[in-house]
């Protein structure tokens, strides 16, 4: 018995590890000439014509049934995929939503007249949606929204606002969190899902510019909206414990550890050269290491109970709480350990991978839930409150 077997430890199954060098092989051609500092934006990085070759390959929707053009496989068929998409910084921001959550999600509540409809041309790499959780005056507290689906003769009226919408100006729908009935006091109840067509008369979708000089943050604007009665996804009024499911999905996977992991790799690459390896920089190579080693081994813990059905959600929030941790850890440290250098020893691209990463590592924390938020969730799993 082998000592990873005797510890217990959750392991990929062989017939999911063997993708990886098809992948792989894909990748080293598709990402060849591209920098360091580009291929360091991937899950922002947009590029529709990428999505659809991975659709091709039937890499995307590889989770969902094949009746829907899926690929019928399990999570760690997905795991597989994004570890090496991320690790190679492939532009997998156009369909990274409907691909992570938003499938998965009309695929467990939604009609079979929407799974008809809206997870065929996910799968094709088509189709690609953004998340409608965080509004303005809300921070975290998602039970706090404002925006309001109210019911009409013809489905639904949408008004509202929300913020911090990823890709929402490429995208082509939202899932939103919306209040349909009672008020913000009522908190949990009240709230529901409803899926929007984003080119309707009545929504505005503009681009905030980041410190990096991106745009993939967006506000949206609602401005009575008109809805069909097919927009409500779910049952009226479970919106919370939908919202709650789907976060699991977004909190557990490899993108909540490798964030920094091309710059990480770049470093590696200039330390193992003789001009750049030093006896401080190996100990940093190994401190960073260390930490994620365990944090991938737990990943993958969570991704064996999301194949069975299981909904992790306090071990989502503890991998996306110290995952993070570590992506910014990563800008840091190597920015303290190139500095104590000459500067005529660093790569150019070196630097400028540092530069893009260390200016949007602070949004890290903030995407996906805050530290605070999670914590108060791990503190209720625990029992501690």
């Amino acid at each position: 018995m082998s000592t990873l077997d005797s510890l217990n430890l959750s392991r990929i199954p062989a017939d999911d590890e063997a993708l990886r060098a098809e992948v792989r092989a894909f990748l080293s051609e598709a990402m060849r000439d591209v920098p360091a500092h580009i291929r360091a934006k991937s899950w922002s990085g947009y590029d529709p014509a990428f999505s659809r070759q991975l659709g091709q390959c039937g890499w995307l929707g590889i989770t969902l049934p094949t009746q829907y053009g899926g690929g019928g496989r399990n999570a760690f068929t997905r795991f597989v995929l994004v570890e090496e998409f991320l690790n190679f910084g492939a532009p997998v921001g156009s369909h990274w939503i409907a691909d992570r959550q938003s499938g998965p999600l009309i695929l467990k509540y939604g009609t079979e007249a929407q799974k008809q409809f809206y997870l065929p041309p996910i799968c094709r790499g088509e189709s690609f949606f953004c998340i409608g959780m965080s509004e303005p005056n809300s921070g975290s507290d998602l039970a706090s929204v404002k925006t309001r689906a109210t019911k009409t003769d013809a489905g639904w009226s949408l008004s509202g606002q929300k913020i911090w919408t990823t890709n929402a100006h490429h995208c082509h729908y939202m899932i939103a969190l919306v209040r349909t009935s009672g008020d913000t006091e009522d908190r949990h109840k009240g709230l529901s899902q409803v899926i929007v067509d984003l080119s309707l008369p009545g929504v505005t979708v503009r681009p905030i510019t980041d410190l990096s000089g991106d745009s993939h943050f967006c506000e949206v604007f609602f401005d009575n909206v008109q809805l069909q009665d097919d927009a409500l996804i779910g049952a009226e009024g479970q919106g919370w414990e939908q919202v709650t499911a789907e976060l699991a999905f977004e909190r557990s996977g490899p993108e909540r550890l490798y964030s920094s992991i091309v710059l990480f790799d770049q470093w590696l690459a200039f330390i193992r050269t003789p001009q750049g390896r030093t006896p401080e920089a190996v100990r940093l190579a190994g401190k960073i290491a260390s930490q994620l080693t365990p944090l991938r081994a737990m990943s993958v813990a969570i991704t064996e109970k999301l194949t069975r059905g299981e909904s992790p959600v306090v071990e989502a929030a503890l991998v996306k709480d110290l995952g993070t941790g570590v992506e910014q850890l990563i800008p840091a440290a190597i920015a303290d350990d190139l500095f104590s250098r000459e500067s005529q020893d660093i790569p150019l691209e070196l630097l400028q991978t540092l530069n893009y990463v260390t200016q949007v590592a602070p949004s890290y924390s903030l995407r996906g839930g805050t530290r605070d938020i999670l914590r108060g969730m791990i503190a209720r799993g625990l029992g501690l409150r």
